[in-house]
């Protein structure tokens, strides 16, 4: 392993600035401790210089501008090699309802939904409650809204269109969550995850101890072998490359929903790819590692 000039890239201006800065922070730490050279930008506004020796960017950015293909863009424009999907992965799967029909024309099972783009009473004719609402263009579960009855849809769309232009209301299944990560090309030990409390929001996804992590989860191996290929799929059909995320719910006969992609999945204490990635055999440190070494190896 050579020691590196390394740019770590976290924070930005979208809603999950806050958790980025956190992913940003433990993947610095790490590398400095392997005995890289790291800096930490914070490109609120937009990217403007790098350090000039910068070898690699690790992109920490979650959200709008960090993970829907536009800093890729700009790096690439640059000759400059960074982490995970490249620019038009990215932006596919940043969009939930691009994600879906690529998922639906690989023949991948997801939930049935409905576009919005502004708050209605008017029920979508081929779902039933209840139903889940989420913005299109976010992450984290920013946004995300759970609508039981017919009468909560309004307000619902309201709330969730409070964070994009266009939501996403599509059934709400029933069964177990997971999400199935995925580096260089090997699908990672299946984690499932049980809010203690409540559903998978936002609090809960990030306070540590809200929420129990089951890695690997206890499928037999035919459903476990069935929600890694759904995942596996489903990463193939946004064109992903090198490391990502896939979040998969599984209905209680064991099939597997994909619900969306993570190009640049979380990084901080309680995130779920790192937690993947120990089970497979890889610590913090070495995990940061390999995601730099796929990165540079596309630069030979």
């Amino acid at each position: 392993m050579h020691n590196r000039v390394i740019t770590v890239l976290a924070g930005g201006c979208s809603s999950e600035r806050e958790v980025s800065l956190r992913s940003g922070k433990a993947v610095a730490s790490a590398l400095r401790g392997l005995g890289h050279t790291v800096f930490e930008i914070d490109p609120q506004d937009n990217l403007g210089d790098l350090p000039p020796t910068t070898e690699v960017v690790f992109l920490a950015l979650h959200g709008a501008y960090g993970e829907d293909g536009t800093v890729q863009s700009i790096l690439d424009s640059r000759g400059i090699p960074y982490t995970g999907c490249g620019s038009v992965a990215s932006r596919l799967a940043f969009d939930k309802v691009l994600t879906k029909r690529a998922c639906l024309a690989a023949g991948i099972s997801t939930a049935p939904f409905e576009v919005f783009r502004e708050p209605t009473t008017h029920w979508p004719t081929h779902l039933k409650p209840p139903v889940v609402i989420k913005p299109v263009h976010q992450g984290s579960s920013v946004g995300l809204q759970f609508v039981d009855h017919a009468e909560g849809l309004q307000e619902g769309l309201t709330l969730s269109l409070q964070h994009d232009e266009e939501v996403l209301v599509e059934e709400r299944i029933v069964g177990r969550e997971t999400t199935v990560g995925i580096l260089d090309h090997q699908v990672l030990p299946i984690v499932e995850v049980r809010p203690k409390q409540g559903t998978y929001d936002y609090v809960n996804k990030y306070t540590s101890g809200s929420t129990e992590y089951l890695c690997p989860a206890p499928f037999s191996s035919e459903i476990s072998a069935g929600i890694q290929h759904a995942g596996l799929s489903a990463f193939h059909a946004v064109g992903g490359r090198d490391y990502g995320r896939v979040d998969i719910m599984v209905r209680p006969n064991g099939e597997p929903i994909v619900l969306e992609v993570n190009t640049l999945p979380g990084m901080t204490e309680t995130s779920l790819f790192p937690k993947a990635a120990a089970a497979f055999g890889l610590n913090y440190a070495q995990l940061c590692q390999k995601m730099i070494n796929l990165a540079l190896e596309r630069t030979r």
